[in-house]
């Protein structure tokens, strides 16, 4: 029983002196743990403001990149858009001769003039009225013989309704 005590002291000795050592371990990790701890305050701000800087700088360097792209993007929209723009006049021009020579065509047809046959015609009289003034000039007015003046008038009025019969039935033949 001596022995069995003796080996009960001595285990008891060994126990103590490994939870001592437990517990001195324990206390140097937590006491690590802290100086860790105060060391990241210390730095940490430092760290923080390297990180910010460093983004900020990332920022700055993707809205050039993005700026960039999209004013690439821009360009291009336009660039397309002048050229369907170009290509869509292009064809509205097509559309509009097109649809001018079929009018006229079809006007022509139905007898009606043309800007240009107005215009020779315009022409066409200016040089008959100058004609006119000119062999006026030239030649005196001859006295007009004295008519009755009953006598004259019921003549013209029948030659004239005859022809303004004339033009109309020959504009509705047109």
């Amino acid at each position: 029983m001596v022995k069995k005590l003796q080996k009960l002291s001595a285990e008891k000795k060994a126990g103590a002196q490994l939870s001592g050592t437990v517990k001195e371990s324990a206390q140097q990790i937590w006491l690590a743990g802290l100086g860790a701890f105060a060391k990241a305050q210390e730095e940490g701000g430092k760290v923080f403001e390297t990180l910010v800087k460093e983004g900020l700088s990332i920022q700055r360097k993707t809205q050039a990149v993005a700026e960039e792209k999209i004013s690439e993007a821009t360009n291009r929209m336009a660039n397309m858009a002048t050229d369907i723009s170009s290509k869509a006049s292009g064809q509205w021009d097509k559309l509009e001769n097109i649809f001018e020579d079929r009018v006229s065509k079809a006007l022509n047809k139905l007898g009606v003039p043309s800007a240009k046959d107005i215009d020779a015609l315009i022409a066409r009289i200016d040089e008959l009225n100058k004609s006119v003034q000119k062999l006026s000039v030239k030649a005196p007015a001859a006295p007009k013989a004295a008519a009755p003046a009953g006598a004259a008038k019921p003549a013209a009025k029948p030659a004239a309704k005859r022809a303004s019969s004339r033009t109309a039935a020959a504009r509705k033949s047109a």
